[in-house]
C-alpha cells in the first residue's frame, strides 16, 4: 500500500508518501509547500494544488489521507484552512485517488499511542517508525507522514477485522 499524507496549513502544507510492505514502513517522499502571506490567496492555492498534483502524479499513491480541521484561531483562519484542504482534496480527486480523513486525536493515537501527544513526540515516533536518521523538519512534514502512517495502521486493522469476521 502506498499512502500520501497531507498536513494542510496556510503557511506550510506538508506532504509525505509512505509505503507499507507487511509490517515495514518506508518513507518514499516528503516535503513542504511553503506559502507567503504576502501572495494573494488564489496564487497560494494554485501553488499548493500544483505541488500536490505533481507529487501525486509522480508517486501514484493508492490513497491520500488528510487531517480533519480541528481548530482555528478565528473564522477567517478556519475558512483559509478549509480552502487549502479543498485544494488538497481536489488534487487527489483530479488524479482519481481516494481521500481519507482523520481527526488529529486519531492520528496521534495511531502513531504515538496518545491522542494529546506533543509535536516533538510525533516527530520522534515518525522518525522511529520510518527508520529515519533525524526527525522530519519542519513539523508539518512529520505530521503529513503521521497522517499516512495512521491510514496504513487503520486500513490494516480494518482488513484484519474483516478477515477475522469471515
Amino acid at each position: 500500500m502506498l499512502v500520501m499524507g497531507i498536513d494542510c496549513g496556510t503557511e506550510y502544507t506538508g506532504f509525505g508518501v509512505v509505503q507499507s510492505a507487511g509490517r515495514e514502513l518506508k518513507c518514499v517522499a516528503a516535503g513542504v509547500v511553503k506559502l507567503s502571506a504576502r501572495d494573494p490567496l488564489p496564487d497560494r492555492l494554485r501553488r499548493v494544488f500544483n505541488q500536490l498534483a505533481e507529487t501525486i502524479a509522480e508517486h501514484e499513491p493508492d490513497v491520500v489521507a488528510i487531517e480533519e480541521v480541528f481548530y482555528a484561531e478565528n473564522a477567517k483562519s478556519a475558512l483559509k484552512l478549509g480552502q487549502v484542504r479543498g485544494v488538497a482534496m481536489l488534487a487527489a480527486a483530479a488524479a482519481g485517488v481516494a481521500v481519507a480523513e482523520y481527526a488529529p486525536l486519531a492520528i496521534k493515537s495511531a502513531v504515538v499511542g496518545y491522542g494529546r501527544a506533543e509535536k516533538v513526540q510525533v516527530q520522534a515516533m515518525v522518525a522511529r517508525l520510518l527508520k529515519l536518521d533525524t526527525p522530519p523538519e519542519p513539523p508539518d512534514i512529520a505530521d503529513a507522514l503521521a497522517i499516512a502512517i495512521c491510514h496504513i495502521h487503520t486500513a490494516g486493522t480494518l482488513q484484519r477485522q474483516g478477515a477475522a469476521a469471515r
